[in-house]
């Protein structure tokens, strides 16, 4: 469904983004990671036709996706993390507004507004401000100015941030709805719980290159889990006994820490040889591999940085 294909992005001497490449099957939905400053609001620019690279091209089935190019441009639906709707204008007003400028006019226009509205949980309130609404309230009403002219494809940046828990959860399944309907999502988050939970595959931009591009699974295999927990009673042996069942990664005073690739596994070996020599894994804690995780061990800078 879209293609990145080398896209190169400078402002003067400044790289954005460097020789940038991959690849959106239709109907997934990937995730777009990294730190603010790492080029990832450039590369959603260049990927929805409002800005052009510096070299390298984008295409969404095929055709090229560029400032000139405004037919491909009305098959892409933007979420931008800044909202991109008018206050004054009630929530039926606003999808008007943005349905026009992708050429939706008379009754299609009114019943797609409805339609929408509907989708987003806000048919109630069809005929009020946009000004008087929640945060978020506002964010489903920016999500809803994407969706009126039936993209084939949606970009979301940030859609859940500003958001009470209630709107957030709202969202997140709505984007699970809408992708399980056969939409092709790009998801940018900075909640990496979202991103893990919805994304099947997951690019990850720093400093303006894409330094990972795989499944959250095989991201995920990055790294070892942790199993860290404090034997009662000590036993002076346990060091030497635990090591070959994983690699022992270090004892800190009276903790004993490993790193495993199969947690569970480990964990019920450990276990089963604590308990043969009538030890106690005492304040045991384990850490799975996750998202987050994974994104400091590559860039080394949390997502906000």
């Amino acid at each position: 469904m879209l293609d990145v294909a080398d896209v190169h992005k400078c402002y003067g001497r400044t790289v954005a983004l460097e020789r940038v490449s991959f690849q959106v099957a239709a109907g997934e939905l990937f995730g777009l990671l990294g730190p603010n400053g790492a080029g990832k609001s450039t590369l959603i620019s260049i990927m929805t036709g409002l800005a052009r690279a510096t070299s390298g091209r984008v295409r969404l089935d095929g055709e090229l996706i560029s400032p000139d190019a405004p037919a491909v441009r009305r098959r892409i639906g933007l979420v931008p993390q800044d909202l991109a709707i008018y206050p004054d204008l009630t929530a039926r007003e606003n999808l008007a507004f943005f349905g026009k400028l992708y050429g939706l006019v008379g009754p299609d226009l009114r019943r797609r507004a409805d339609e929408v509205l509907t989708t987003v949980g806000l048919a109630d309130r069809a005929g009020d401000r946009a000004g008087t609404f929640s945060g978020g309230m506002k964010r489903r009403l920016n999500l809803a100015a994407a969706l009126a002219h039936r993209p084939a494809v949606v970009l979301l940046g940030e859609p859940t941030v500003g958001g009470d828990p209630q709107s957030r959860n709202w969202i997140f399944e709505e984007v699970r709805r809408l992708n399980k309907s056969g939409m092709t999502v790009v998801y940018t988050s900075h909640y990496m719980e979202e991103v893990q939970a919805l994304c099947t595959r997951v690019g990850i931009l720093d400093y303006g290159r894409l330094i990972a591009c795989d499944t959250v699974p095989q991201l995920l295999r990055t790294l070892d889990g942790v199993i860290r927990f404090r034997p009662e009673p000590a036993d002076p042996g346990l060091r030497e006994g635990v090591a070959p069942v994983r690699a022992l990664s270090n004892g800190v005073e009276e903790w004993v820490e490993l790193h495993a690739r199969d947690v569970p596994a480990t964990l019920q070996r450990v276990l089963t040889f604590l308990n043969e020599r009538n030890v106690v894994a005492a304040d045991l804690e384990v850490q799975e591999p996750n998202l987050e995780r994974v994104f400091l061990h590559l860039t080394g800078r949390a997502l906000r940085d």
